[in-house]
């Protein structure tokens, strides 16, 4: 490990598959794909694609960076369990970062964007809510704060990763998902529930 460490940083908790590698500061590579589906299958090859464009290999690698949610809960999973999964692998910490950190480092009111016209927004001094866009938009602008949620996932990866850079080394916990709504699948009443998956 150097001074200079080396980060990867993806993101698939919205309709995106994104990932970045960073060595300090600099980007060495960074990926943005849109998409509605197929985050699962596309995810490790995208890694291996911008770890290749920025010159390294998995054993290169300081530490991972992962954005845990809100959002799609199949997306968030995939990120998550794929971080745990080459930590563990490549013996590197893993770092979960929030969407909400990320946005905020961004200079905006922590919003993510969420189905029908919502967001998922951490107001000041509250909680993290599901809320309708416009009531966000107006909190934002009460606070003196900008607004765009729609702005942030070109960025995303990369600023996971900068997240992680800062905080790989006193890390202690495993990246968990960040769920702020019950799933929309109800589990069969029949099902025990010592076997329903939390």
């Amino acid at each position: 490990m150097t001074d200079q460490p080396l980060v990867l940083g993806f993101d698939t908790s919205a309709a995106h598959c994104a990932a970045a590698l960073l060595r300090g500061g600099e980007v060495l590579a960074s990926r943005l794909e849109e998409m509605a589906r197929g985050q699962a299958e596309r995810l490790m090859p995208l890694l291996e694609e911008v770890l290749a464009e920025g010159g390294a290999a998995w054993q290169d690698l300081d530490a991972i960076g992962v954005g845990i949610g809100p959002g799609n809960f199949t997306g968030i999973r995939i990120a998550v369990s794929a971080a745990r999964g080459l930590a563990l692998g490549l013996e590197v910490p893993a770092v979960g970062v929030d969407g909400f950190e990320a946005r905020a480092a961004a200079g905006t009111l922590p919003a993510v964007p969420a189905p029908r016209d919502q967001v998922y927004a951490a107001l000041p001094g509250e909680a993290p809510r599901l809320m309708p866009s416009q009531e966000a938009a107006d909190a934002a602008r009460g606070a003196g704060l900008a607004f765009a949620p729609e702005a942030s996932p070109a960025g995303i990866a990369e600023t996971v990763a900068r997240i992680a850079a800062a905080r790989f080394r006193t890390v202690t916990e495993p990246p968990a998902p960040l769920y702020l709504r019950s799933a929309d699948a109800a589990p069969a009443s029949d099902v025990p529930p010592a076997l329903i998956d939390e």
